[in-house]
């Protein structure tokens, strides 16, 4: 059995961006039954889908964003993944200090990526305008996460 609190511990800042896939409700049922046979990866419209620790699939949100089409679930021959009408995961962005507009650099590049409009930008004084998340509208998608220049976008679970 994987210990999922240890399984990301030597990981770099760009590969910390993979995540389990969506629609899995028990990550340790995941590890314990996945054949890691690779045909959620093939059948991955948006290619986001990698081989991770272990060869067990993530998703890298550093090669785009997951479209929610449930091809990956469709095509396990495990039976690992939720209903397609549950949610896909409960994750949404959040915003590092690192970003641009935090260091007062004129940048919206997430927020144009977001086809939710979760990522709004808001006017202050003596600043650029500073990033603001909806976390109501974000579908933890990942769209904005690819676009960010110094990566300071990362999903986190939300309750």
């Amino acid at each position: 059995m994987v210990d999922q609190r240890r399984r990301f511990f030597l990981r770099s800042a760009q590969s910390s961006q993979q995540q389990p896939l969506p629609w899995i409700s028990d990550s340790e049922l995941f590890t314990e039954h996945c054949t890691r046979c690779g045909e959620c990866q093939r059948a991955c419209e948006e290619n986001i889908i990698v081989a991770g620790d272990g060869g067990f699939p993530s998703i890298d949100f550093n090669k785009g964003e997951c479209t929610f089409c449930y091809e990956c679930a469709q095509h396990c021959p495990e039976p690992l993944f939720l209903p397609e009408t549950h949610l896909p995961w409960k994750q949404v962005v959040s915003i590092k200090d690192s970003c641009l507009a935090k260091q007062n650099i004129e940048c919206r590049s997430c927020s144009d990526a977001c086809d939710t409009r979760a990522i709004r930008f808001q006017h202050r004084l003596g600043s650029v305008a500073q990033p603001e998340i909806q976390i109501s509208d974000c579908s933890g998608c990942g769209a904005c996460i690819a676009p960010c220049p110094v990566n300071a976008i990362s999903m986190e679970q939300h309750p």
